[in-house]
C-alpha cells in the first residue's frame, strides 16, 4: 500500500502543478528531458515507505549534490536523440538496411526529405552516445549510492558492438553503407540497450536537477526510521517556497506526538504546519528537505485540514464541510494507520462557544493516537488552558506577536506555552476602517 495524501491535502500544501505559483512542484521542475519530467512526476505522486528505499534515494541525490555535476545534454540536442532513438524499426536487419537504402535513393531521385532526417537524428545520436560515454567514464565506481546504475550504463558501453563510437574520427560526412549499419544497430540490433540508456538518462536528469535545487536553496536530506520508532526530529525547519523563511525546531516522539499550536492572525501559523507537512511529504519522496537537519519514522499518510471549501453543489456549508473533513480523518486515525494529522483552525465556520466546545472534544480524543503525530492550531486559546489533564502528550506552542507602539510585528519564532496575544482590534483600528465606515 502507499504513501497516503489525499486530494484536499496535496492542494493545502500546494504540492503539485506545473504552472501552479510556488508550488513544491515547480520549484524541483528544472529538469532537461521530457522522460525526467514524467518520472519527476511519478516521484511526486507516489511518496514511499520503506526507509531503506528512501535513505538509498536521498544518497544518490546527496552523491549528485556533491558531485555538482552538469546535465550533459541541452535539451535541444537531446529531443532530436530522443525522438531517433525512439522511432523503432521494424523487421529484420535486412529489411532495415534495405530501408535506409531506399530513402537515400528516394532523396535523390524525389526530394524525399526522410533520409535527411534520419541521417541528422543518427549524427546526433552518435554525438549524444560519445558525450554520454565520456560522462559516464569520467565517474568511478568506487563505493557510492550511484555505483549500481553506473555500473549499468558502463556496460552498455562496454559493448563491442559499440567499439567504433571511441573513434577518433568525429563520424560526420557518413557514406550510406555506414548510414544503414549504425542505423541498423543502434535502432534494431541494440534496441533494447537503446531503451535502457534513456531510461538511464532520465533518472539522471531528476537526479542533477533535484540535486542542483537542493544546492541552491541550501535544503538538507532527511534520515528516515522505521515507522516503530514514531519520532520527528528537525533542525531549523522553513517553508521552501519562502525566501527567508524563518526556522524553527520541531519534535515529536512516542510521549509527545501532539502540537497544540496558537498565535494570533499573521503570526505564521499556517505557514509552519505547512512546512511541516511539505517536510513529511519530501521526506517520504527520498528528496531535500527545508530544514537544517531532519529524522523522521515512516508514516502511512499524511491529511491536512488548512483550506477546506463549501461545497454549494452539493448544499455543504463552511463548517459541515470542515465537519466532514474531520469525520473523514478520525476514521483513518481509528483504524490504526499510523498518520502525520495537520488540522489549522478548527471549526472557524461556526460560533465561539460551538468551535470552543468542538475543537476541545476533538483534541482530546485524537491524543489517545499515540501512533500518530498531530498539529492542531486554534484562535480560541482557551482550549489550551482546558486540555489539563489526560492530554501529557500535548505540548503547547504559539507564534509571538511583538507589539512597537501600535504596530504588530511577528517574530516566527515557536514558544512555548500558549499566546496572550488579541490585536486583532488594534490592527481594524490601524487600517481605519471604522472612520471609513463613519465617513470621517
Amino acid at each position: 500500500m502507499s504513501f497516503i495524501a489525499d486530494k484536499q491535502t496535496l492542494e493545502d500544501l500546494n504540492l503539485m502543478g506545473k504552472y501552479k505559483p510556488n508550488s513544491v512542484y515547480s520549484i524541483f521542475n528544472q529538469v532537461r528531458t521530457a522522460g525526467g519530467e514524467r518520472l519527476l512526476d511519478e516521484m511526486f505522486r507516489n511518496p514511499l515507505k520503506d526507509p531503506e528505499t528512501i535513505n538509498q534515494r536521498s544518497s544518490i541525490f546527496k552523491y549528485f549534490q556533491d558531485k555538482n555535476l552538469e546535465f550533459p545534454f541541452k535539451n535541444e540536442e537531446f529531443n532530436v536523440i530522443e525522438n531517433y532513438l525512439s522511432m523503432g524499426t521494424a523487421g529484420n536487419t535486412l529489411t532495415v538496411m534495405t530501408g535506409v537504402f531506399y530513402r537515400k535513393i528516394a532523396q535523390s531521385l524525389l526530394r524525399d526529405d526522410q533520409f535527411q532526417m534520419l541521417y541528422i537524428g543518427l549524427l546526433n545520436a552518435i554525438a549524444g552516445l560519445k558525450a554520454l560515454g565520456e560522462f559516464f567514464n569520467a565517474l568511478k565506481e568506487d563505493d557510492h549510492p550511484y555505483q549500481n546504475q553506473l555500473r549499468k550504463a558502463k556496460a552498455i558501453f562496454a559493448d563491442t558492438r559499440l567499439a567504433w563510437l571511441s573513434s577518433p574520427d568525429h563520424l560526420t560526412d557518413l557514406p550510406v553503407m555506414k548510414v544503414a549499419k549504425y542505423d541498423c544497430l543502434l535502432r534494431n540490433t541494440l534496441r533494447k540497450e537503446m531503451e535502457q540508456l534513456l531510461e538511464i538518462v532520465y533518472d539522471l536528469d531528476v537526479y542533477i536537477a533535484v540535486s542542483k535545487v537542493s544546492k541552491a536553496k541550501n535544503l538538507t536530506y532527511a534520515l528516515a526510521l522505521p515507522k516503530e520508532t514514531n519520532l520527528f526530529k528537525a533542525k531549523g525547519l522553513r517553508h521552501p517556497a519562502l525566501k527567508r523563511a524563518v526556522g524553527n525546531p520541531l519534535i515529536f516522539s512516542q510521549a509527545n506526538n501532539f502540537l497544540f499550536l496558537t498565535g494570533a492572525n499573521m503570526a505564521g501559523k499556517s505557514t509552519f504546519m505547512k512546512a511541516f507537512g511539505i517536510a513529511v511529504y519530501m521526506a517520504h519522496m527520498g528528496f531535500p528537505v527545508a530544514a537544517d537537519e531532519m529524522t523522521f519514522s515512516i508514516k502511512d499518510g499524511l491529511y491536512s485540514s488548512i483550506n477546506v471549501p463549501d461545497n454549494l453543489n452539493l448544499g455543504l456549508s463552511h463548517f459541515y464541510a470542515e465537519v466532514l473533513r474531520v469525520k473523514h480523518v478520525a476514521e483513518e486515525v481509528a483504524s490504526g494507520k499510523n498518520l502525520v494529522v495537520i488540522f489549522d483552525e478548527l471549526f472557524k465556520g461556526t460560533n465561539v462557544k460551538d468551535a470552543y466546545d468542538a475543537t476541545l472534544a476533538v483534541t482530546r480524543s485524537f491524543s489517545k493516537y499515540r501512533n500518530c503525530l498531530f498539529i492542531i492550531s486554534t484562535h480560541i486559546i482557551e482550549v489550551g488552558a482546558a486540555l489539563g489533564e489526560g492530554c501529557e502528550n500535548i505540548e503547547l506552542a504559539y507564534l509571538p506577536t511583538v507589539m512597537q507602539g501600535n504596530v504588530p510585528k511577528y517574530t516566527y519564532q515557536l514558544k512555548e506555552g500558549i499566546t496572550s496575544d488579541r490585536q486583532g482590534m488594534m490592527i481594524i483600528e490601524n487600517e481605519n476602517i471604522l472612520e471609513l465606515i463613519q465617513g470621517k
